[in-house]
C-alpha cells in the first residue's frame, strides 16, 4: 500500500484530474499537483494518476474492428459506384482498398504502445463520460477552470484518427498510380472519382469520430445490424429479386429458395453482395452478446440467413402493382 509524502494536501476537484507521481521511495509516493494527467495514464478511485496497464477486451477490439470497418465498405461502395457494370478495374481497385485499409491498420497497432508489438495497452472505459473528459473540467472558484481533459479511454479515441491518416496517406500513394493504369474504361473525369469521395467521407468520419466516439463505443451493434438490413431490402428490391407468390406450399418455397441460390452462383457479384451482408449481420450479433456464453450466444448466428429469407416471403405485400390493384378492386 503506497501512502503519500504529504499527508495533508487541498481536494483534487475535478472528474478527471488527478495528481501524478513525482517520486517514489520505497513505499511512499510523492504527488504533484493536482491537474491534467499524462498520456497513456488515467485517475484512480485516489485521484492518482496511474498508468494504463491493461489490454482492450473482446468488445473494445470489436469496436475499433467497426471503426476500421467503415472507411473499406465506403471505399468498395465508391469504387463500385463510379466504376460502372462493365469495368474491369472494379475488382482490382477492391482489391486495392482492402490492401491499403489493412497496412493501415496493422502499422498504427505497430506504432502504439508498446512500439513494434501488435499488442497495445489501454484504459478500461468505465462510463461515457470517459469520452467527453472535456466537459468535466472543474471551476473551483466559478472563474477560472483547471484544464484536466486528457484521453481517459487510451488509446480507443486517438487510434482511430491515426489509423484514418494512414489510410489516406496510403490511398494517396497508391491508387491514383492505380487507376490510371487500369482505369482505361471509363472517361477522364471519371476515374477518380471514388477517389475525390474518400477525401469527403475521411474528414467527415473524423468528425464524426471526434464528436460522437463515445455514442458510437456504445451503439454501434445497433447500427451495424439496421444498416444492414436496410441496405440488403434495398439491394435486394433494386435486384428484382423474385419473391413467394400467393401460395406458400413447401414445394414452392423450396423451388424458389433453389432458383434464389442458384441464381446466386451464376451472378457472383450478387453472392459477394448476401455473403458480406450476412457477415455484416453476425458481426452485429457478436458485438451485442460479446459471446461471454458461448453456448448460449453461438445459436444466436443462426438468425443471420433470416432477414434474406424474411424479405423473400414477405415482399410480395409490398409490390406497387398488388397495391394498386387491390385499391382499385376496393374502390
Amino acid at each position: 500500500m503506497f501512502r503519500a509524502a504529504v499527508d495533508i494536501q487541498p481536494a483534487c476537484l475535478g472528474l478527471y484530474c488527478g495528481r501524478t507521481v513525482l517520486s517514489v521511495n520505497g513505499s511512499v509516493e510523492t504527488y504533484g499537483d493536482c491537474g491534467v494527467c499524462p498520456r497513456g495514464q488515467r485517475t484512480d478511485d485516489n485521484k492518482i494518476c496511474r498508468e494504463c496497464v491493461g489490454s482492450p477486451d473482446r468488445y473494445d477490439w470489436l469496436y475499433l474492428g467497426f471503426m476500421a470497418m467503415l472507411p473499406l465498405v465506403l471505399h468498395w461502395f465508391f469504387i463500385e459506384w463510379y466504376s460502372g457494370k462493365k469495368s474491369s478495374s472494379a475488382l482490382l481497385q477492391h482489391v486495392t482498398a482492402l490492401l491499403e485499409c489493412s497496412v493501415a491498420a496493422v502499422v498504427t497497432l505497430l506504432l502504439s504502445d508498446p512500439v513494434g508489438s501488435l499488442r497495445i495497452r489501454s484504459c478500461r472505459v468505465k462510463k461515457l463520460s470517459d469520452w467527453y473528459t472535456m466537459l468535466y473540467n472543474p471551476s473551483p472558484d466559478y472563474i477560472t477552470t483547471v484544464h484536466c481533459t486528457h484521453e481517459a479511454v487510451y488509446p480507443l479515441y486517438t487510434i482511430v484518427f491515426i489509423y484514418y491518416a494512414f489510410c489516406l496517406v496510403l490511398m494517396m500513394l497508391l491508387r491514383p498510380l492505380l487507376v490510371k493504369k487500369i482505369a482505361c474504361g471509363l472517361g477522364r473525369s471519371d476515374r477518380f472519382k471514388s477517389i475525390y469521395a474518400a477525401l469527403y467521407f475521411f474528414p467527415i468520419l473524423t468528425v464524426l469520430q471526434a464528436v460522437g466516439g463515445g455514442l458510437l463505443y456504445y451503439a454501434f451493434p445497433y447500427i451495424i445490424l439496421v444498416l444492414s438490413l436496410v441496405t440488403l431490402a434495398v439491394y435486394m428490391s433494386a435486384s428484382e429479386v423474385e419473391v413467394l407468390g400467393n401460395r406458400l406450399d413447401a414445394n414452392r418455397m423450396l423451388c424458389l429458395f433453389c432458383k434464389f441460390f442458384k441464381d446466386l452462383l451464376v451472378r457472383k457479384k450478387r453472392l459477394v453482395v448476401l455473403f458480406s451482408h450476412w457477415l455484416l449481420h453476425a458481426y452485429g450479433i457478436i458485438s451485442i452478446s460479446k459471446l461471454d456464453k458461448l453456448e448460449q450466444d453461438l445459436p444466436l448466428l443462426a438468425l443471420v440467413p433470416a432477414p434474406a429469407l424474411f424479405y423473400l416471403m414477405t415482399a410480395k405485400y409490398t409490390e406497387p402493382s398488388r397495391i394498386l390493384s387491390e385499391g382499385g378492386n376496393g374502390h
